[in-house]
């Protein structure tokens, strides 16, 4: 249940552990990053191809912790220093969003603190607004791009709490789609960035694969077809290891085929929010360097600005989550330590 507070009276600690990161970081009410904190877990999936729910949530459980300790040593603070206390309450793993949540309110409890339960998603849409990260803060209402490994969509994002969903995927989110693509080509999990860096060495124009729902009204995506003609191709060439070069041409192609539906969804996104201030882009598939490029000149050509984190706040961290809470705190919310976790959490 939500009441009415005050400004943060001090700093916030955040906590992330949705997935396979764990994280905790610490800002000052002004949004000064004051210490954060990521420890990644891809060795402790990589030799099954994707996180394993219970393993993630024993490592969150183990470091969580130590982590939050460090945090606060690096800050100078004690739990009774903060203002408020904020976790990733969901979408997610439910044993990692446990971990988190459990031990944020536990902290909230000990400390007197306010709790606050963050939607995941609405701290990669109010990143954006972070002090220091772009020349101008986003003003209400701009367009937000959310892509990752488990969400693609545009968001019209008119306030704290005020999100109007555009248009999401139809089957696959792109960042899955992505892994999928490397796992075909032979690379290791997570393939986004291993793709990206085989792709550097390819021809994008080798191959003709199928841009699907390009120039379609509205702005939802589509990567199944997308997915399925890079499994043919490949399929196509025998059962022995693709040959390095042919595999970069492959990549480069794919991913030349998803800037080019990104860019035409966004495309058409802005005609459905022709008001926005600007054009952000969230989410971990927002690191790669040729998606931003192809987004920054379509909305160079709209005349909007493109606001992108910088690569270490696109995946998940505990920055946006100390953020988020930080801005609904502005806004006058925060949670009872009742509030549940939720696997499934529509921004």
């Amino acid at each position: 249940m939500e009441r009415k507070v005050t400004q943060p009276a001090g700093p916030v600690l955040g906590i992330e552990s949705s997935c396979d990161e764990t994280a905790a970081a610490i800002l000052a009410p002004d949004g000064e990053i004051l210490a954060e904190r990521v420890l990644s877990q891809l060795a402790d999936h990589a030799a099954f191809g994707g996180v394993v729910p219970e393993i993630a949530a024993r490592a969150h459980l183990a470091a969580l912790g130590p982590m939050v300790a460090e945090a606060l040593r690096e800050a100078g603070l004690g739990f009774g220093d903060l203002g408020a206390i904020a976790a990733t309450a969901g979408p997610g793993l439910i044993g990692g969003l446990l971990v988190g949540t459990g031990f944020a309110k536990g902290a909230a409890l000990a400390a007197g603190k306010s709790y606050l339960a963050i939607n995941h998603l609405e701290a990669h849409a109010l990143t954006a607004r972070l002090p220091g990260l772009a020349a101008v803060q986003p003003a209400f209402p701009y367009l937000l791009l959310l892509v990752s490994g488990g969400h693609c969509q545009c968001v019209a994002v008119e306030g704290v709490g005020a999100y109007r969903r555009l248009g999401t995927t139809l089957d696959d989110a792109v960042g899955e789609a992505f892994d999928k693509v490397a796992k075909l080509l032979g690379l290791p999990y997570p393939g986004g960035p291993g793709l990206e860096a085989l792709a550097r060495d390819g021809d994008e124009a080798a191959f003709g694969l199928p841009r699907p729902l390009l120039h379609r009204a509205g702005c939802d995506f589509s990567f199944s077809g997308l997915k399925t003609a890079v499994a043919q191709l490949v399929l196509g060439q025998g059962e022995a290891a693709l040959p390095r070069q042919l595999a970069a041409d492959i990549a480069a192609s794919f991913q030349a085929a998803v800037a080019d539906i990104l860019g035409d969804r966004l495309q058409h996104a802005l005609t459905m929010l022709p008001n926005a201030t600007a054009v952000v882009i969230a989410g971990g598939v927002a690191a790669n360097q040729r998606l931003r490029a192809r987004l920054a000149e379509v909305v160079g050509g709209q005349s909007k600005n493109l606001i992108a984190p910088p690569p270490r706040l696109c995946g998940d961290n505990a920055v946006m989550v100390a953020w988020a809470a930080i801005e609904r705190l502005r806004a006058g919310f925060a949670d009872d330590l009742t509030a549940p976790c939720r696997p499934r959490w529509p921004l």
